[in-house]
């Protein structure tokens, strides 16, 4: 029987193994099979398994980071720095890396830094974070040297970020102006009245990480910060350090309260000093009493007693009423309106020439010569010289002083205030009052902003909008300084101490009650002052002290001294030479 051959399969050509058809219809099986195999996973990680997909979330997953702008620098008029940002760093713990070993480490880091343990923690645990703030604004050098002996301790997840930090090289000179700052945020002085223009503006960027590392090809977005601007000021660093050293001496050998002090630049009205006693360290403010944090300079306002006869008596003579010869009868005492007037000293009736009244202080003599104002003519001429409105030159919580107004001036109340009573003044008020003296009878406002800046009310400031306006007559001003010559006069003078060596000077005591907080009444406390220019003839600078509350002395005695050293100083820095010509010798008794 013939063997019947098995029926050949018909295999369609292209299938057969090895084929590309046949790899491609194995490759779309496998791919379907993974598929279904990440279907599965999903489905039990997001709906079975939370808690195992929120752990694979964490370790991969995006990082938002913060990068802070440097500030800029606050600079003194030669550009040496009382501000700046130095390299500093963020540190940044990775809580997935970190929470295993947290206890410890927040330990070992607040043994190292300047962090609470028990804030650090819950930050070093915090479940879902892959970035966390540990210490904020740490020197480079610092947080290297941390860094490195956390890896020696086998600690992991600690990282840096570029993060500038608030260095004051000068420490407390001119840190009541320059104030200082908090971690995010300026909170006095300089630094927040121009935080604007100085802190500049924070970048940002986002990168992604996976098990506790930046993936190089993964998203990375960057904004660049931009670092603020720089601040320049009229101040000179030496010489504001000279003047707050002076001027703690001062207070101190007085037994003082406590005390200010104005260096002007007498042509330009720029500030270049500007001290307060006590002060702060701006590198450790919290430590300081909260009164001293600010700048009394500009924000304690007090009775500027006979300084102020210097504005009285330029406006008489600016007037045409009077003459520095003018002669004046002065009792021992004068009644006005049931009211009693009296002199710093006991004295017979005495026949001074109006040089004579101011180079011995004498209230009586002031009044009588008073006199020769009309009505509302005195307010005006001390409203040009820029009393009972505030400087504006960009210190915060600057008082306006008080001047009374029109309506409330009366016979008595122009008796009071023309010898400096009655009326309030702040130190830099005084001092470019005076200086308009100095200056030729214009007043120049002070500046002690370099070109011009804008505080955080939106007013510029600087001296780039400075301006000067004619109160008195050159020949006043003149006459002026002749007389303000006799107050430092060694025989005659009530202030032989405030003299400089080989220059002319010319200068006016100030002694006035103080008004108690309490009582609103003259509590038996007094200011004592001494405001001043020099060469007298040719007049570089302008010079003003204060010191509140001594417990001996007066304007020439305590102010005197501290203004010749200031002023000798000043000389000397800026090379100002003696005019070599010969001080005033105005007569001054008739």
């Amino acid at each position: 029987m013939p063997t019947t051959r098995p029926a050949r399969t018909h295999r369609p050509r292209g299938t057969r193994r090895g084929s590309p058809l046949f790899r491609l219809r194995l490759g779309f099986v496998l791919i379907a099979m993974v598929l279904s195999l990440f279907g599965a996973r999903l489905v039990q990680l997001q709906g079975l398994d939370p808690k195992a997909y929120a752990e694979m979330a964490a370790a991969a997953g995006t990082v938002d980071v913060v990068l802070p702008a440097a500030r800029g620098d606050i600079l003194d008029r030669n550009g040496d720095p009382l501000a700046r940002s130095v390299e500093g760093v963020t540190i940044i713990a990775d809580p997935l890396l970190t929470a295993g070993q947290a206890p410890e480490l927040a330990k070992f880091l607040s043994n190292r830094l300047d962090v609470d343990y028990f804030s650090v923690l819950p930050r070093l645990r915090e479940e879902g974070s892959r970035f966390e703030y540990v210490a904020r604004r740490v020197p480079s050098t610092q947080a290297d040297k941390v860094l490195a002996e956390a890896e020696e301790h086998g600690f992991e997840g600690l990282t840096t970020s570029r993060d500038p930090v608030r260095d004051y090289p000068a420490d407390d000179v001119a840190a009541n102006m320059v104030g200082f700052v908090g971690t995010d945020e300026a909170l006095a002085g300089f630094e927040r009245t121009f935080d604007a223009m100085l802190a500049g503006s924070d970048g940002s960027a986002r990168y992604q990480v996976g098990d506790g590392n930046r993936i190089p090809l993964g998203e990375n977005t960057v904004t660049p910060p931009v670092d603020g601007e720089d601040l320049h000021t009229t101040i000179d660093l030496d010489l504001q350090w000279y003047v707050q050293r002076v001027l703690r001496q001062a207070v101190e050998d007085a037994g003082g309260e406590s005390g200010m002090a104005v260096v002007m630049d007498s042509r330009t009205g720029e500030l270049l000093a500007l001290a307060d006693h006590p002060t702060f360290d701006a590198s450790d403010p919290l430590v300081a009493d909260k009164d001293d944090l600010g700048s009394r300079a500009i924000s304690d306002v007090y009775e500027p007693g006979s300084v102020e006869k210097v504005l009285t008596v330029a406006g008489l003579l600016d007037a045409g009423r009077v003459t520095p010869r003018t002669r004046l009868v002065v009792p021992p005492e004068l009644t006005r309106d049931g009211r009693v007037i009296n002199d710093w000293f006991a004295h017979p009736t005495l026949k001074l020439t109006l040089a004579g009244v101011l180079a011995k202080s004498s209230n009586i003599g002031t009044v009588r010569a008073a006199d020769e104002y009309r009505q509302g003519e005195l307010r005006r001429y001390l409203t040009r010289f820029g009393l009972g409105s505030p400087t504006d030159i960009g210190i915060r919580g600057e008082t306006a002083g008080i001047l009374p107004a029109p309506s409330l001036w009366n016979r008595l109340t122009g008796d009071r205030v023309a010898f400096g009573q009655s009326l309030s003044v702040n130190a830099v008020q005084m001092t470019a009052a005076v200086n308009t003296i100095a200056n030729g009878g214009r007043r120049v406002d002070p500046a002690v902003i370099s070109g011009t800046a804008t505080t955080e009310d939106g007013v510029e400031v600087g001296t780039d909008h400075t301006a000067t306006r004619r109160v008195v007559s050159a020949r006043a001003a003149e006459q002026t300084t002749a007389m303000m010559e006799r107050v430092v006069d060694p025989d005659e003078g009530t202030a032989p101490l405030a003299a400089v060596p080989g220059y002319r000077v010319a200068g006016k005591t100030g002694t006035a009650q103080r008004v108690g907080e309490d009582c609103g009444c003259y509590d038996g406390t007094f200011t004592v002052s001494f405001a001043g220019f020099a060469p007298a003839d040719d007049p570089r600078f302008t010079v003003y002290v204060v010191v509140q509350d001594p417990a001996n002395g007066g304007g020439g005695s305590v102010g005197g001294p501290a203004f010749s050293r200031i002023m000798s100083y000043a000389l000397r820095r800026y090379a100002v030479p003696p005019t070599g010509t010969k001080p005033s010798q105005l007569p001054l008794e008739w």
